[in-house]
C-alpha cells in the first residue's frame, strides 16, 4: 500500500505539510519502526516515544544546513527513516546495512557517530562556535535524553554554555527513564514537575486549544509563549525554570512531546531568540505501540518481536548466559559476606543485578549514567572497609580509564571490575563493541585482568575476585551464552596468573606442535580447531590463560620452548591485547619461536550477527584451523 512516506521527496517536503499530514507521517513513521524491529530488534521503546519530535524538528529545520545533533542515538530511528533512509530501514542493524546510531559514514543528516551518553550538548556548543568563527548562519540544535542529561559530560557542556550570547536549542526529552530508572537531582526535580497536577491541568488546557487550529502559525506561536508564561508559575515552584536559567538557557516547557504543532511553534519561538534555548518535552516511551508502552525497559533493546503480541522471538532456551551466571552468583555471594556492594552505572538489568538491587538495597547503588564516579565512589568505599563490584559493559568503562587508573590502581584498592559485553556485541556495533579492554587495562599497574572459557569457570572467576584483596581486578566476559557446561555446587578460588592445559594432542612430535594460547571466549574454539589439526596430522597444545595480566610465566615459557609455533588467539584488539602480553613474555626471556597472533584488528569492528562478525574476522574454529596450518 502505497503511503504519505512514499509520495512525497524526504526530509524537505516536511516543510510544506499541514498538520494533519505531519501526524500521518508520524504514525506511518511509527509504523514502519515496529515492523522492521520486530525484525531486526533493536532500541524500540525511545524511537517510538519520539517520532513526533523527530518529525517536528525536520519540518523546523533545514537539515543537514542545520545541524541536528542527537545524544546516544537510541530515539533517532525515525530521523533516519526521514532523511532518505526508507527503504534502507529493513536492514538496521544488519550485516551491511544502516547501523543502529547515527553514522556520519552513512549520511550527511549523522553530524556525528554516536552511541555513548551525554554527548551532545559538547558537540553542539563546539558547532556553534565554529559556526559564528567562520561568519554561519545555522542553527544547532542538540537533542538528548534526561537520563543522559543526568551524565557528568552534559553538565562540563553545559558549564561553558553561560554567558553564550549566540542561538543555541537543546531540546530535553523528557520520557521519564533512561535504560534503568533515573536517579540523582535533576531526576528528582523533573520527576516533581512531572507529577504536578497544576502541570497536568495546564498541559490539558493548552493541549485543547491547540487541537481546535488546522495548522501551525500565528496564533499557535501565541499559545506557545502563554504556555510558557503559565508553566513557568509552575517550575518556579519546584526549581526547574530556576536551575535551567541559572544556568544560562532560555527555558521553554515543559510541552507535550507527541504534539507536533506545540512543538513546531516553540522552536519558531526559541529561533527568535539570541542566546542558548532550553526547550523541555515531555514523551512517554514506547509512544503508540501498547507492549513497548508498558515495558519500555524490556523494549529499550530487544531482539526480534512478535509484533501482535510483543512476544520475543529468539526463542531463550534455558541456558543461563553469562550476564546471568555473574547477577546470580553475585547475590549468593552477597547472603554470607554483609561487605559485598554491587554498583552499576544505569545498567540494573543489563548487567544482571536486578537480584541483587532487590535483596540487598542498601548495599546496591546506581550511580545514573556516570562511569567516571562509579569508579571513584567504588574506590572509596573500598577504603570505607566494603567490597564493592562495579558492573559495567566494557565499551562504557573506557570512558572511567582516568578513574581506574588514579583513584583505583594508585591507591592499591581492592574494587572489582566485572566487564561485561567483552568483545564483538553484534547489531549496535562499533559504538559498543567490548574489543579495547584487554588493551588499555593491560596498561594499569597493580591491576589483575582475567577472562573465563565457560559459565563455570565464570562463577569461580568471580568468587575469586570478590576473595581478592591485594588490589583492583578485572572479570571480562562475553555477551551471551557460553558453551553451556554444568556449574559446579561449590565455589572455589584461582591461584592468581595461573593458566591450565585444556587439551594436549596424542601425536608425539613435539617440533611440529602448535602451542595455542587462548583467553576467555576463544578458549574452546582454539580446542576444536586442535582436534581438526590432529586429524591434519599436526600436534597440538591448547592452553588456557585464565589471565591476561599476570600471565602464567613458567606455563607459556615451557610450553613454547617445546613447540614450533606459538599461537594466542583472542576475542580482542591485537594491538596491545593478550597476545601482544605473551609476546614481549617470550621477547623478555630469550624465547625464540614464530608467533602468530589472531584476533580483531586496528579498527572499528561494524555491527551484524556476532557469529558473522566472527567469522569476517577469522575467529570461529574452521578460521581458527585454516590460520595455524597456514602458518
Amino acid at each position: 500500500m502505497t503511503t504519505l512516506l512514499d509520495k512525497i521527496k524526504l526530509p524537505e517536503t516536511l516543510r510544506e505539510l499541514s498538520a494533519k499530514q505531519l501526524e500521518q507521517i508520524a504514525q506511518e513513521v511509527r509504523q514502519e519502526i515496529i515492523n522492521v524491529t520486530s525484525k531486526t530488534g533493536g532500541h524500540v521503546a525511545s524511537s517510538l516515544g519520539s517520532v513526533e519530535l523527530v518529525v517536528a524538528l525536520h519540518a523546523s529545520f533545514q537539515s543537514p544546513t542545520d545541524k541536528i545533533i542527537w545524544d546516544v542515538g537510541h530515539q533517532a530511528y525515525a530521523h533516519k527513516i526521514l532523511t532518505g533512509r526508507l527503504e534502507k530501514f529493513k536492514t538496521l542493524r544488519q550485516l551491511h546495512g544502516i547501523s543502529g546510531f547515527p553514522n556520519k559514514l552513512e549520511s550527511p543528516h549523522d553530524i556525528f557517530t554516536v552511541g555513548h551518553a551525554s554527548t551532545s550538548i559538547s558537540q553542539a556548543l563546539g558547532l556553534v562556535r565554529a559556526r559564528d568563527l567562520n561568519g554561519g548562519k545555522y542553527s544547532v540544535i542538540a537533542v538528548i535524553g534526561d537520563g543522559s542529561y543526568s551524565g557528568g559530560l552534559s553538565f562540563e557542556g553545559v558549564n561553558n554554555v553561560d554567558g553564550l550570547n549566540t542561538n543555541m536549542i537543546v531540546i530535553l526529552n523528557d520520557n521519564a527513564m533512561s535504560i534503568s530508572k533515573n536517579v540523582g537531582a535533576i531526576s528528582n526535580y523533573l520527576t516533581a514537575l512531572r507529577m504536578s497536577d497544576f502541570y497536568v491541568d495546564i498541559r490539558n488546557r493548552i493541549e485543547k486549544l491547540v487541537k481546535r487550529i488546522p495548522r501551525y502559525g500565528v496564533s499557535l506561536f501565541e499559545a506557545a509563549r502563554r504556555l510558557k508564561d503559565r508553566t513557568r508559575q509552575v517550575v518556579m515552584n519546584f526549581k526547574v525554570d530556576v536551575i535551567f536559567e541559572e544556568l544560562g538557557f532560555h527555558y521553554f516547557g515543559p510541552i507535550d512531546g507527541h504534539n507536533i504543532p506545540l512543538i513546531m511553534s516553540t522552536i519558531h519561538h526559541a529561533k527568535e531568540i539570541a542566546g542558548p534555548v532550553m526547550i523541555h518535552v515531555l514523551t512517554k516511551k514506547g509512544k503508540g505501540y501498547p507492549p513497548a508502552e508498558a515495558d519500555p525497559t524490556r523494549f529499550h533493546g530487544t531482539g526480534p518481536f512478535d509484533v501482535a503480541t510483543g512476544k520475543a522471538l529468539d526463542g531463550g532456551g534455558k541456558a543461563l548466559n553469562y550476564t546471568q551466571i555473574f547477577g546470580r552468583t553475585m547475590a549468593r555471594l552477597a547472603e554470607s559476606n554483609d561487605k559485598l556492594t554491587a554498583i552499576t552505572a544505569a545498567m540494573i538489568d543489563g548487567t544482571g543485578l536486578e537480584e541483587f538491587a532487590r535483596k540487598f538495597p542498601k548495599r546496591f547503588f546506581d550511580v545514573g549514567i556516570a562511569e567516571e564516579h562509579a569508579a571513584t565512589f567504588a574506590g572509596a568505599l573500598a577504603v570505607g572497609g566494603f567490597k564493592p563490584v562495579v558492573a559495567v559493559y566494557s565499551t562504557f568503562l573506557q570512558r572511567a580509564y582516568d578513574e581506574i587508573m588514579h583513584d583505583v590502581a594508585l591507591q592499591e584498592l581492592p574494587v572489582v571490575f566485572a566487564v561485561d559485553r567483552a568483545g564483538i556485541v553484534g547489531e549496535d556495533g562499533a559504538t559498543h563493541n567490548g574489543i579495547f579492554d584487554l588493551a588499555y587495562l593491560r596498561t594499569v599497574p597493580n591491576l589483575v585482568i582475567m577472562a573465563p572459557k565457560d559459565e563455570n569457570e565464570m562463577q569461580h572467576m568471580l568468587f575469586t575476585a570478590v576473595n581478592y584483596n591485594e588490589g583492583p581486578i578485572s572479570l571480562r566476559y562475553p555477551r551471551g551464552c557460553g558453551p553451556g557446561v554444568e556449574l559446579d555446587p561449590e565455589l572455589k578460588r584461582l591461584e592468581i596468573g595461573k593458566g591450565e592445559i585444556v587439551y594436549k594432542s596424542e601425536i608425539l612430535n613435539p617440533k611440529s606442535e602448535r602451542c595455542i594460547i587462548s583467553i576467555g571466549s576463544m578458549v574452546y574454539p582454539s580446542i576444536e580447531a586442535a582436534k581438526m589439526l590432529e586429524k591434519d596430522g599436526i600436534a597440538a597444545i591448547v592452553i588456557n590463560a585464565r589471565f591476561a595480566k599476570p600471565l602464567d610465566k613458567e606455563l607459556i615459557i615451557e610450553s613454547a620452548k617445546l613447540t614450533g609455533l606459538v599461537v594466542t588467539v583472542e576475542e580482542g584488539i591485537l594491538n596491545g591485547g593478550f597476545g601482544s602480553a605473551v609476546v614481549e613474555l617470550l621477547a623478555d626471556h630469550g624465547i625464540r619461536v614464530p608467533v602468530k597472533r589472531i584476533g580483531l584488528p586496528d579498527n572499528f569492528i561494524e555491527h551484524g550477527k556476532r557469529e558473522a562478525i566472527l567469522e569476517i574476522y577469522g575467529l570461529t574454529p574452521q578460521n581458527i584451523y585454516r590460520t595455524i596450518k597456514g602458518s
